[in-house]
């Protein structure tokens, strides 16, 4: 016997512990150094959210200068940190919301709205770094965007697939709470028969 069902109410922490998983690489992006990196050695080059970091190829001491003296490197960091904090924010919403056994769904699809909220201040703080940090900062031997900058986008790209759960969640209202009795679904070969 086959019980079919869309969800149900103990899978309903799934949700939350997405956008946690999606506040960890936030966190990672923040604090990472590999925002952009040296592809090969020597590794001269260095970079996180906040400052470039360059050094002599034989030299082990960084040399680092702040992106927050750039108009464009303060608004990396704002716009990537703004769409962190509102993240934070959806996680503490979520857990509220799927914690009370009459849960609001409205409220969740609101939830829904703002974690678009978060996808975009994320993207143009993403997409700006990568942009004017090649345009203003001289760059020494061949780099890449490195690991950091991949945990900022794998945080975007897991708030935009949740955002689309949060927003279409209500519509299928009934299962999640499990209003509705599951179809089941006999496979048995002797009942075949009875089921055209």
């Amino acid at each position: 016997m086959v019980v079919c069902g869309l969800a149900c109410w103990r899978c309903r922490w799934l949700l939350p512990l997405l956008l946690g998983l999606a506040i960890i690489m936030g966190i990672i992006a923040l604090a990472g150094r590999g925002w952009l990196e040296s592809e090969s050695a020597p590794y001269v080059q260095q970079a996180s959210l906040w400052e470039s970091c360059t050094r002599g190829e034989e030299d082990l001491n960084w040399s680092c200068e702040s992106l927050m003296d750039y108009g464009w490197g303060r608004a990396a960091a704002a716009t990537y940190l703004v769409g962190f904090v509102i993240l934070v924010i959806c996680f503490a919403l979520a857990v509220i919301a799927f914690s009370i056994e009459i849960l609001r769904f409205n409220f969740v699809r609101g939830i829904g709205g703002l974690l678009f909220v978060v996808a975009a201040f994320q993207i143009i703080g993403l997409v700006i770094y990568p942009v004017k940090f090649t345009e203003d900062i001289p760059l020494t031997g061949d780099n890449m965007f490195s690991w950091a900058y991949g945990f900022g986008w794998a945080s975007t790209v897991v708030v935009i697939g949740c955002a689309f759960f949060f927003c279409c969640l209500p519509n299928w209202e009934d299962e999640v709470l499990g209003n509705i009795k599951p179809t089941t679904y006999y496979s048995s070969p002797e009942r075949a028969p009875y089921l055209n």
